[in-house]
């Protein structure tokens, strides 16, 4: 579960600074939605498509709906510090994105499944038995969020405040305050700029 977790900061890291000012969005296009699900595939595991899959733009634009109820429960997540600034003047209420979530976690049933190796103890499982991998894949990025805002991790949840940074992050430590050490070059540097220009 905590593997597959990663994926909900995976998906709403697909929204980050361009290096030039701007936000990129990684899911703009169904190639780039494409390679972002096949660097996916290790966390995703039984859930991830099998290789050959097409990406197509439905697919894309379900991924895409889950990213953005994703960004906007990381938003509550942070409250009362501010949310990233690429989506915080759009961001959908936390109730539609709550429904979002949990309707396309419902799409794929599990079922039980025990296992119950020689000399070791059992071991209970759900396993999917949802065919369609498609489903699959949007349905384990749901599940994904819901396991990461349920989870401790979500206390640690943090968006960055360095300059034009959008990410969201796990904070690591208690001093950690942006999501690489390059932002807070940044965020120095500009702290710095600014005491120099007004003094």
């Amino acid at each position: 579960m905590e593997r597959r977790s990663t994926s909900a900061l995976a998906l709403a890291s697909t929204i980050r600074h361009d290096g030039d000012g701007g936000v990129a969005d990684d899911l703009a296009t169904v190639q780039g939605a494409a390679q972002w699900i096949r660097d996916q595939a290790g966390p995703l595991g039984e859930h991830a498509p099998p290789a050959g899959m097409p990406i197509d733009e439905p697919l894309r634009d379900e991924i895409v709906a889950v990213r953005r109820a994703t960004r906007a429960l990381f938003a509550r997540a942070v409250s009362p510090a501010p949310p990233s600034p690429a989506d915080a003047g759009r961001l959908i209420p936390a109730a539609e994105a709550l429904a979002h979530l949990n309707a396309v976690a419902a799409r794929e049933p599990v079922v039980p499944r025990l296992d119950w190796p020689a000399e070791k103890p059992p071991v209970a499982r759900l396993l999917p038995s949802e065919p369609d991998p498609r489903v699959r894949l949007v349905t384990a990025l749901a599940r994904a969020a819901i396991e990461f805002l349920a989870g401790p991790e979500r206390e640690l949840l943090r968006a960055c405040t360095a300059p034009r940074c959008v990410r969201y992050f796990v904070k690591a430590h208690g001093r950690q305050e942006w999501c690489k050490p390059s932002c807070g070059n940044r965020a120095r540097a500009a702290r710095h700029y600014r005491r120099h220009r007004t003094g």
